[in-house]
């Protein structure tokens, strides 16, 4: 069990329970009002108003289904009188029944998960243009407006440099599909402020904002974005997109704070954000500064702020964040991604509400500079009230060579468990910092520094990579190790003495885990594996093509 304070403006405790009986419980709390759920593909953020009352228990079923499932308990917050918490690993377009416990009573609710596909009430067909087109008529909840090419076409929005936007949307309920967006002076796509239930798909934007680099040289250009939503937006779908190459190049640490182009910016979103199965990458010479970001980063807001999912998606080239979740963080949730060529890799600062989920994410390699060996897995950070949330940190792994020097940076953190990582780094594992707190088990540490960590069940030795076509990493079954001493050893049929001998050993990664309810359920073997893959199980897949076949109309027509 662990219990942390936030600050003394905010106090955030939570509990975590690896296995609590199911039990049958007359509700008896009258404070708590009712479950409240926000849904979406793939998971539910649960608010339970109450008075703390120890843990609160999850347990969840399809209501077509009799097993019933525990999730990971709720985390308790009591600034806003609540518990609060996620259940992941869902189906899409399903209706579940909840039922939670606490120490004196049981509550239960039904919830549906989003449907995956759209309906649509009117569409309106894009042929090639020059000029930007802007987008006022919207849908409904019912029927959403489809813009998208003639059928077996292909159409391209060239605005050649001469206006700010390829496409402006100021409707909502709006689906953007198949659409090329190139040359933008500024922003491929502008979504205005307070819009929302816009879906962008298969999309392909290119050679977006200005020449860009740094700001302290006086050049212009930070946050040109491939899709670019002002403050107040949300319910925001982007997937299976395209983003690519921006016309300038942010600048790396060596001059100061990055800055440059931006795949996708969003600004204190109203939340209920689905990024998922994108390509959002570019070259060196065309670095962006964030590949995902926004603000404001100290705040109750930011981005993507609330009940929001990012997935499935390939992070490549920047030079500073390629995740940057940041503010509330409030039920968000960051999970197989593959991310590399960037310096660091997901930054958290600040999780003012939390609680955040990282798991089953691929860290690869860093952009280092002559001023830094390399960046960190996870940037953290807190300041004055905005800080505390809590961040579980799951299942991820990080690669060598060349891969992150630290897991977490060394601000301030509090309020962070990890379970079941292989952090394969160098240097750090968590914050120095006196006012850091957290709990640290049952991971993989290869580093020399383990900070306030205390791990108890943590492993140390080096784990022995598979690399796939397809960017996926298997643990090997077995590596090597060197057994330290002198050791019997039989050779050509003789026992002799050698000092330190390699052997082969176990890959002590695999059937090293613990039981984490809801993040592992259909672990393979004794108990579950460290790292992002399950050996045994269906690999990730990363990318527009990661759950879909379908090519987008500008890669099929001329």
């Amino acid at each position: 069990m662990l219990n942390t304070t936030k600050s003394s403006s905010m106090k955030v405790a939570f509990t975590f329970v690896l296995g609590i009986a199911f039990l049958n419980i007359v509700p008896g709390n009258t404070l708590a009002q009712e479950i409240k759920n926000v849904p979406t593909f793939e998971c539910l953020s649960i608010y339970f108003p109450s008075e703390p009352e120890g843990a609160c228990s999850v347990f969840y079923k399809e209501v077509a289904n009799d097993s019933w499932n525990q999730a990971l308990d709720l985390v308790y917050d009591s600034i806003d009188s609540e518990y609060r918490g996620s259940i992941v690993a869902l189906n899409p377009g399903t209706q579940y029944e909840i039922q939670l416990k606490t120490e004196s009573g049981s509550y239960s609710a039904k919830a549906n998960t989003l449907q995956e596909h759209f309906p649509t009430e009117k569409t309106t067909f894009i042929s090639n243009r020059s000029e930007p087109l802007t987008i006022t008529t919207s849908g409904s909840a019912n029927g959403y407006h489809l813009v998208t090419p003639n059928p077996k076409s292909r159409s391209t929005i060239d605005v050649r440099n001469s206006a700010d936007y390829t496409l402006i949307i100021d409707a909502d309920y709006v689906i953007i599909r198949d659409l090329e967006l190139k040359n933008a002076a500024i922003h491929g796509i502008l979504i205005k402020s307070g819009r929302h239930h816009i879906v962008v798909e298969s999309c392909h934007i290119t050679f977006w904002g200005r020449s860009g680099g740094p700001v302290s040289y006086g050049n212009e250009g930070g946050y040109d974005s491939g899709i670019y939503a002002e403050q107040g937006a949300g319910n925001l779908v982007i997937q299976r997109n395209l983003i690519e190459i921006p016309r300038g190049c942010a600048n790396n640490w060596e001059t100061g704070h990055p800055s440059g182009p931006q795949a996708i910016s969003l600004f204190n979103s109203t939340g209920g954000n689905i990024i998922r199965y994108n390509d959002l990458i570019t070259t060196f010479d065309h670095s962006y500064n964030d590949i995902f970001g926004g603000g404001s980063n100290y705040s109750d807001q930011g981005s993507p702020n609330r009940d929001s999912d990012i997935y499935g998606n390939i992070f490549r080239g920047c030079h500073d964040d390629a995740i940057e979740s940041e503010g509330a963080n409030m039920n968000v949730r960051i999970w197989g991604n593959y991310i590399t060529d960037t310096f660091q890799h997901i930054a958290t600062a600040s999780t003012t509400k939390g609680p955040l989920y990282i798991f089953r994410n691929i860290f690869g390699e860093t952009r280092s500079n002559k001023k830094f060996l390399g960046g960190s897995m996870i940037k953290t950070g807190s300041r004055d009230e905005f800080g505390g949330g809590s961040k579980f940190i799951f299942h991820n792994t990080a690669l060598q060579p060349n891969g992150p020097l630290n897991v977490f940076t060394n601000h301030p953190d509090q309020n962070t468990m990890t379970r079941n990582n292989i952090f394969h780094c160098a240097g750090r594992l968590a914050s120095s910092k006196s006012d850091a707190s957290g709990d640290y088990d049952y991971d993989l540490f290869t580093g020399m520094d383990r900070g306030i960590a205390k791990e108890q069940h943590g492993k140390h030795e080096i784990p022995a990579f598979i690399k796939s076509f397809y960017l996926e990493y298997y643990p090997t079954s077995t590596v090597e190790a060197v057994k330290w001493g002198k050791v019997p050893v039989m050779i050509g049929g003789q026992e002799k003495i050698l000092t330190d001998p390699v052997i082969t050993i176990a890959n002590p990664a695999i059937d090293s885990g613990i039981r984490l309810n809801n993040f592992n359920d259909n672990f393979t073997g004794n108990a579950p594996d460290l790292g992002a893959f399950e050996v045994g199980r269906p690999p990730l897949k990363f990318g527009r093509h990661a759950n879909s076949t379908k090519w987008a109309a500008w890669e099929l027509y001329q």
